[in-house]
């Protein structure tokens, strides 16, 4: 109860005080602090050092930004981007640049909370014309996909030639083929099979191949796990996750 009637600015500032220091840094709201705080969803356990306390930004997150940041020259010139299921913290950041034209997708869902400005949209069918965007960010979204070929190709038609992205999908590494099953529908049972009720598969190493057959040139980037062990503490990464970067051909 004290903790539902303490106002949001007090929690904050309480939270941010007491962390107050400098091992660690984000790249999002630019603050820094003794540590990042734990977070996990049950029954995975509590990961340390994941939680900014004053964005709410997690590691991935703050692997996409960071990423974009040392891009030589992405916020030097105006571009479209496209940002699907768009994670609160970068939403701000896209909308706020001069320089991006920014185009915020989702689709609806009823109990879920969107940043305003975000448009109600199927990936499986957009309402943009082809070859329209410089810059695609997808992430965590394609799991929860039943037809994630036609999603995968929407995002290429969409896509400006010698344009790129960055499609993450939660993937096991050491399973070559991935796990879907069109008669898991439960919510209960989707979580044991998938790991999460809303989950329609577990995405293995041929993930790559479903994005080159729509027609992407993909690559792994291993930018965030090739970082010093100062570095991804410093900023919160975890372990990092390398990134499949896609690109269209001119």
């Amino acid at each position: 109860m004290i903790k539902k009637i303490i106002p949001a600015r007090i929690k904050l500032a309480v939270r941010s005080k007491a962390l107050t220091g400098n091992n660690v840094e984000c790249p999002i709201c630019e603050n820094t602090f003794i540590t990042f705080l734990p977070f996990g969803i049950s029954p995975a356990p509590m990961r340390a050092n994941a939680l900014c306390p004053v964005c709410n930004s997690l590691e991935r997150t703050r692997i996409f930004w960071k990423y974009l940041l040392d891009k030589p020259d992405f916020f030097d010139s105006k571009k479209e981007v496209l940002h699907v299921a768009p994670e609160r913290k970068l939403f701000e950041k896209f909308k706020a640049n001069p320089m991006i034209s920014y185009f915020p997708v989702d689709l609806f869902t009823e109990g879920y909370k969107y940043p305003e400005g975000t448009i109600n949209m199927d990936i499986t069918q957009m309402e943009f014309p082809e070859n329209k965007f410089d810059f695609i960010l997808c992430s965590h979204v394609l799991e929860h996909v039943p037809n994630d070929t036609l999603a995968m190709s929407e995002l290429y038609r969409v896509l400006k030639p010698g344009g790129w992205g960055i499609l993450q999908v939660p993937i096991e590494m050491d399973r070559e083929q991935t796990y879907e099953d069109d008669s898991i529908t439960s919510p209960e049972e989707r979580k044991i099979a998938f790991g999460q009720f809303d989950h329609v598969r577990v995405y293995g190493r041929d993930y790559i191949k479903r994005l080159e057959y729509v027609g992407f040139a993909v690559e792994l980037d291993d930018y965030s796990i090739q970082l010093s062990a100062h570095d991804k503490f410093r900023y919160g990464f975890g372990q990092g996750e390398s990134l499949f970067i896609v690109r269209k051909s001119k």
